[in-house]
């Protein structure tokens, strides 16, 4: 978890106390698994405490062990299946162990979700729903929670995914009575044009890198090709070297441009943050904020 993620909820206490119906089931909830869910540091301590438990169930000795049987198990049965002398029987033998390593990841997946489905963050899960049903953005989900991998991060996100995921009701359109909250709304900060130029370009690029190997690439086969075959006009490849320099200097300045930019989005998701903390009800972000929030995008 980065350290911007961890201080930004999927949605603040503050806001879920906005509305009454949503602050009666966070209460309701609450109550029933034994967590203030409108104490945002008790949720963060949560979410923390969860995460690192989920972790270690899905790292646990065990996985590594499966792991490692079904290596071996491969590498002995295509050994075996190479040997002439020894014939397909002996390639068998890996069947053992494949099938202990499957059991094994079996037991590793049902620990795994029954970590993520441990009461308190069930709850959470729900309310979360609640919160949805009644019109309340959620700034982000993180993958780890629904259960889904952390590749998924990178994909857009669809609600109902996951092994755990947040579950869906009905929405509620009719408003609720005026009821006096203590709920006062901080200011949400505007988004600066830096960021909303990070959002336009952080999904374009990474492409110079290999374009350039391959025009120098190109460049040197064809000059050998004119020295072996005596053809001076395969030396005009050699052209090509250049211009891989100039592709890799464009890169080389997109990417530096493009970090200045990830820097200020991360400056400003962590004011998103701190605007929550205040009692805020922020907008869900962008996919490309996202991405950056959940460490899936490369410096």
């Amino acid at each position: 978890m980065t350290d911007v993620e961890a201080g930004l909820l999927p949605i603040g206490g503050a806001a879920l106390a906005s509305d009454p119906r949503v602050l009666a089931a966070a209460r309701a909830i609450g109550a029933r698994n034994g967590v203030d869910y409108t104490n945002d540091a008790a949720v963060s301590a949560l979410l923390t405490e969860r995460r690192d438990a989920a972790s270690r169930a899905q790292h646990r000795p065990m996985a590594w062990v499966a792991g490692l049987l079904l290596v071996a198990g491969v590498v002995w049965g295509f050994a075996a299946a190479a040997a002439p002398s020894l014939g397909p029987k002996p390639a068998l033998a890996a069947v053992p162990a494949f099938a202990l390593a499957i059991v094994m990841l079996v037991q590793v997946r049902k620990g795994w979700k029954r970590e993520l489905r441990h009461p308190a963050l069930a709850g959470y899960r729900e309310l979360l729903g609640v919160a949805v049903a009644h019109g309340m953005p959620l700034a982000h989900v993180p993958a780890w929670l629904e259960g889904r991998s952390e590749l998924s991060s990178e994909a857009p996100y669809e609600p109902g995914k996951g092994a755990t995921p947040i579950p869906s009701y009905r929405k509620v359109d009719t408003p609720a009575a005026p009821t006096p909250t203590a709920y006062a709304p901080a200011p949400v900060p505007p988004k600066p044009p830096a960021v909303a130029e990070y959002e336009r370009i952080a999904d374009s690029g990474g492409w110079h890198d290999e374009a350039g190997c391959l025009l120098v690439l190109a460049g040197g086969i064809g000059a050998m090709w004119a020295w072996s075959e005596t053809e001076p006009i395969g030396y005009g490849a050699l052209a090509l070297i250049p211009l891989a320099i100039i592709v890799w200097l464009v890169g080389n300045n997109q990417g530096g441009e493009k970090a200045r930019l990830r820097a200020e989005a991360t400056e400003y998701v962590r004011a998103i943050a701190a605007a929550q903390a205040a009692g805020a009800q922020v907008p869900e972000l962008s996919p490309q904020l996202q991405k950056l929030l959940h460490g899936t995008y490369n410096p």
